[in-house]
């Protein structure tokens, strides 16, 4: 099965990965571009999610909960975190866009008490990491430091000519503290908007090697596996990435052929 899900570039519905649709057992999530004076709604049924407005300016209301007008970005790639809104499992879930708007619905699991709460831009902590041709840039929006059953969100931007989830780690093995198991979506895109960027998804033993091209608005899964990105010269990345698995905690490990180059 290919890991690449491509995206639509006109409609509602951009780019939907369910776990049926996955074939494993946690993460979900979709994409969905909203007119402005448009109205989404949905169940959250027995899965927790995370809304992340990605661009645009959105009202949102979780059952007696109602957040009004949010979101201050006009693209991903601008230099500040998202609004983003988290909510527990048996909520029903409406939106508003004030704006054409582009949001994000992260999902898994839910069997928790939490409340549904807001995520403000000041919440999410920004960072940098790697150096030289492997920086890029990271905004935690869900971390195991916050509250959640089983999501983990973070969104990062990538710099032209740079790599990134690099060197090449996973998070396959329920190996805890060595490394966690952990499903994993990438949902990407591109500045400017035609540009391409490259991911590989392997195993050690290669039983699984799938090297892909995405473009804008595609979704690369992460059943198992190393999964690096590189992106080309003149085309900066951002990738949005949804994590989960039995346990809330991200340890990795690092392709032992190439982490002689965190030494260098």
């Amino acid at each position: 099965m290919s890991l690449l899900v491509k995206g639509r570039h006109q409609g509602r519905d951009i780019v939907s990965v369910t776990p049926q649709s996955a074939n494993w057992s946690y993460v979900g999530f979709a994409a969905y571009r909203l007119a402005r004076g448009e109205h989404f709604s949905f169940d959250s049924g027995a899965r927790e999610v995370c809304i992340v407005v990605l661009r645009g300016v959105v009202s949102v209301r979780a059952g007696e909960h109602r957040w009004t007008e949010i979101g201050e970005r006009n693209s991903v790639f601008d230099d500040c975190s998202p609004y983003a809104v988290y909510v527990p499992h048996h909520h029903a879930v409406s939106i508003n866009a004030h704006s054409e708007a582009e949001i994000a619905v992260c999902s898994a699991p839910g069997h928790g008490d939490l409340s549904a709460r807001l995520i403000a831009p000041d919440a999410a902590k920004r960072s940098v990491r790697g150096q030289g041709g492997n920086t890029r840039h990271v905004c935690d929006i869900l971390p195991q430091s916050a509250p959640a059953d089983h999501l983990l969100v973070v969104e990062v931007v990538t710099p032209g000519g740079h790599s990134s989830s690099y060197p090449p780690h996973k998070h396959d093995s329920d190996n805890l503290p060595q490394e966690s198991l952990l499903e994993e979506t990438y949902y990407h895109r591109l500045n400017p908007p035609q540009g391409f960027a490259f991911q590989r998804v392997y195993t050690d033993d290669r039983s699984l090697d799938q090297a892909m091209a995405v473009e804008n608005h595609d979704v690369v899964m992460v059943p198992r596996g190393y999964h690096p990105v590189v992106a080309p010269h003149g085309y900066d990345s951002y990738y949005l990435n949804v994590m989960a698995g039995p346990r809330r905690e991200w340890h990795f490990r690092n392709d032992p052929a190439h982490e002689w180059i965190l030494q260098r």
